[in-house]
């Protein structure tokens, strides 16, 4: 699980160049997009502008370079022609990128267009929640700290978390361990070590935390049909803290004391 400083250097190439996608993706006018559009025009990103590879392409037979969950969507919605991005709605990308054999994951909720105060509240939340549990990151911490910090503060903010998808350890895969829980006791969990990289990806809902997966195999959407928010970063554990790997241009603003990310 620990990634020595070659291992560590390379991690770093492929999460500065996932952030490129999402800040490409800021560029752009989603409005009337089809989920496929946006599909493709990441795919073409990350393959030609890049030289990259993306890794979510044929990972347990997905087809897709990126999950699009809009709305009531959790997580894994799967892109289609037909599936339009209106005003007003939430949307969340979630995207992976190999570069030299090592993988990063990161993901965003976007704000399409006009979208009503409650919906902003959620995103708000959620990408907070995802930072509370950011912040718990440094040699000594546990697992724990960091699914107690992300789940009491979306509870303090009446939404609640969903409990059947977390982050995962990543490198050389996807996957590795250990899987990190969005909810958790403090001191509990396995003890963070200098060398271990993973995600952090808080799924946020507005209602009820309970989940169910439809008919396609992939999409997850909340039970109550409330909204869903994620947001989700690759990080670090250094010696004095935490590096985010996939940190974006305009979160700089957001780093703070053991907390540090390179552009």
């Amino acid at each position: 699980m620990l990634k020595n400083s070659d291992e560590l250097a390379h991690m770093r190439v492929s999460g500065r160049l996932l952030a490129s996608v999402f800040e490409m993706l800021d560029e752009l006018d989603l409005v009337g997009m089809s989920t496929l559009t946006v599909n493709d025009l990441v795919e073409r990103f990350i393959t030609v502008d890049l030289r990259a590879r993306p890794a979510s392409k044929g990972q347990y037979g997905f087809k897709y370079v990126l999950n699009c969950s809009i709305n009531h969507v959790v997580c894994h919605g799967v892109p289609a022609p037909d599936e339009i991005i209106r005003d007003g709605n939430i949307i969340n990308l979630d995207i992976t990128l190999e570069k030299n054999g090592f993988i990063a994951d990161s993901s965003k909720t976007y704000l399409v267009g006009r979208v009503p105060p409650a919906a902003h509240h959620l995103v708000r939340i959620a990408q907070e929640a995802m930072w509370q549990g950011i912040k718990q990151v440094r040699p000594g911490a546990h697992l724990g700290d960091i699914g107690f910090a992300i789940e009491r503060y979306a509870k303090r903010k009446g939404c609640s978390v969903v409990r059947e998808y977390c982050g995962h350890g990543i490198g050389r895969e996807m996957h590795e361990e250990p899987q990190v829980l969005n909810f958790g006791k403090r001191g509990a969990g396995l003890e963070l070590k200098e060398g271990m990289v993973f995600t952090i990806e808080p799924m946020v809902n507005q209602g009820t935390r309970l989940v169910m997966t439809e008919n396609d195999g992939w999409t997850v959407v909340t039970k109550d049909r409330k909204l869903s928010a994620q947001f989700e970063h690759t990080v670090a554990v250094t010696k004095n803290g935490v590096e985010i790997l996939t940190l974006r241009r305009d979160e700089v603003s957001m780093l703070g004391d053991g907390v540090v990310g390179f552009l």
